[in-house]
Order: structure tokens, then sequence, then C-alpha cells
């Protein structure tokens, strides 16, 4: 038995990579960019992968490849074993040789243009060698890569209250109006003033979402959302044609047909850079030290 099983792990091991990158992206070719592999190559990994357990793993649906029932359940029983790998190896790795590294890092998507970029640009000129897989993300999107090993480390807004984080500022939130809507010209709005104008919106599982709905009800409404879409800059550009108003950070880029006035009855958000609960490499710690200790000339204070 003892044998039988070593023969199985010993044919099934060295195709895991593969299934889990292929069961995460849902996507072959995007899964093989990943690994960087030709696409062919990954494909055969997986059909040997079934052939040895003799049972189908993916389903085509369209263009990408969906799991089946056993697929699925391989992959909820292996994927945190992949991770732990992974990480294992990373640390192995960095430890040899600390000034080179991944780091697998994450970010909001209101904040990119600017201040991260300037970060990231800072690190690199002083760690050259350490290597950088960014990730640009929603919140709740970002903190669940932190938690399952996806991530090694992410600047959140506001950062959740199950991860170690470090607090790097905070962020301001403002009304956003076109420049021919008749609150352009005010110097601050009160929320309640907001119950006749429609918002543009992002989804209700975004925290900005959330906080326009719990601050709207604070001021006894809830706000009449026209448009609901997740990408920040295309709900700029929908304000600026007069589609609507939105709750938004001000932006790290000039839009000159937007006005953003500061709003009464919204609360600050913190900008935090959380990381997971399992042993840092070296490279993660120099990333962390670096963001931590400059942050404030990028992003601290935001919007402020």
């Amino acid at each position: 038995m003892d044998e039988f099983m070593s023969a199985e792990i010993e044919a099934i091991a060295p195709l895991l990579a593969a299934f889990d990158a292929a069961a995460e992206e849902g996507h072959v070719t995007r899964a093989s960019d990943l690994l960087g592999v030709p696409q062919s190559s990954l494909s055969r990994r997986l059909k040997t992968l079934e052939k040895t357990l003799g049972v189908p793993l993916f389903q085509p649906v369209g263009r990408r490849i969906a799991l089946t029932t056993q697929g699925r359940e391989l992959f909820e029983r292996t994927h945190s074993l992949v991770r732990a790998l992974d990480d294992a190896v990373a640390v192995v790795r960095s430890n040899a040789d600390p000034e080179s590294g991944l780091v697998r890092f994450g970010f909001p998507l209101t904040l990119g243009p600017v201040s991260i970029p300037s970060l990231l640009a800072e690190f690199h000129t002083i760690a050259p060698r350490i290597r950088l897989h960014l990730t640009q993300a929603h919140g709740d999107a970002l903190a669940e890569m932190v938690r399952d090993g996806r991530l090694d480390l992410a600047v959140m807004i506001p950062p959740p209250d199950d991860l170690p984080a470090t607090v790097l500022g905070r962020q301001r939130l403002f009304l956003h109006v076109s420049r021919t809507h008749p609150l352009a010209g005010r110097k601050r709005i009160q929320l309640a003033e907001l119950t006749a104008e429609s918002f543009i919106a992002s989804p209700p599982s975004y925290h900005l979402r959330r906080t326009l709905d719990a601050s709207c009800a604070e001021a006894g409404f809830a706000p009449r959302v026209s448009f609901e879409i997740t990408e920040f800059e295309t709900i700029r550009a929908l304000v600026a044609h007069g589609l609507g108003v939105a709750l938004l950070p001000a932006a790290e880029t000039p839009h000159p047909e937007l006005v953003s006035i500061p709003l009464s009855g919204v609360p600050q958000r913190d900008i935090g850079l959380a990381g997971g609960s399992h042993r840092p490499t070296p490279a993660v710690d120099r990333l962390r030290t670096h963001i931590a200790t400059r942050a404030g000339a990028f992003i601290g204070n935001a919007g402020s």
C-alpha cells in the first residue's frame, strides 16, 4: 500500500501546479502565461493528470474551462497544499539570497496611477533583483487573496480587522460632479442635500458603496443609484458627462471636467498595509518596511 501511494504521489505531484493554475484562472491560455509554459505543455499536463486519476477534471464552457465535480473536490483538497509548497520554496530561495525573491503585492482600485507606482519605482531602485507580481482589485478581493496566501502584502482601504495591518494614512471622500452641475460652485455640501441626486456608484460588495449607503442612511435617505459599475475611472467619466454624481476619493490624475467638493457626514477611511499569517520572506519584509516608511510622502492623508 505504501509503495502504491508513493508511486501515485510521484506521478501526480509535478502536475498539481498546472492543475491549480488552470482551476484558478478557468482558462488554459491565462494559466500557461501565469506559469510561463507553452499552452500545449500545460494542456498535456492536465490530460496526464486526468488519465492518472481516471476521472475528467475540466469541461469546456465557451472559450473557458470549468471544473467538474471531481475537479472541484480535488481543487478544494489540494489548493492550500500547492500554496503552502509555493511559500516554502519562496522562503528557501529568498533565505539563500535576501537581495532577490518574489513578492506578490496587491493594491486597491482607488490608488494606482501615481502613488503606488511611485512607491514601487523607489523600491525597485534600491532592490532591483526583487521581483513583484502585482494585483489590483477591490478591498474584499484583496483581503481574501491575502488570507489564502495568493498575496503576501496588500494595501487596503480600509484594512480588515482579521489581518495584521499598519495604518499608512487616511483617505477622504468627496462629492464629484460635472463642471456644469448646479452644485459645482459650492465649497462644502451636507450629505442630506443630495436626496434628489442620481448617483453613479460601485457595486454593493465594494466598501466604497457600503460607505455611501451607510452614510446616506445616517442622513435619512437611500441613494438613488442610476449607474452601477466597478471601474472608478469610468465612474468619473460618467459624472463628467453629467449623468449623475459620485462619492469618490480625490483623483490622482487631473480630470478637467470634474469638480470635487468636500462633504459633511462622510467618514474618512484608513489606508492600511496588511499581510497574511504565514511567515514572510526577507523580500516581503523589505517591501513592507519600504512602504510603511515612505507611504506618507505618497498616500498618507490621501485626498486631504
